[in-house]
């Protein structure tokens, strides 16, 4: 699944570099593949820890 998310985005971001070089650029295209991208990086940095995640107990007083 995370191979298939991250070709997803790879897809996404090249299609809006494509579309932001061609002479009549379509907003929407490029609006949507950013949402893509950003979404599969939602999806895919939730799963990453933090990394003061042990430490968050000992700051409260």
């Amino acid at each position: 699944m995370k191979k298939f998310v991250i070709l997803i985005m790879v897809l996404a971001i090249g299609i809006a570099f494509y579309e932001q070089t061609s002479a009549d650029k379509n907003m929407y295209v490029m609006v949507v593949a950013i949402v893509i991208f950003m979404m599969g990086m939602m999806r895919l940095s939730s799963k990453t820890p933090s990394k003061n995640q042990d430490n968050n107990e000992d700051d409260v007083q």
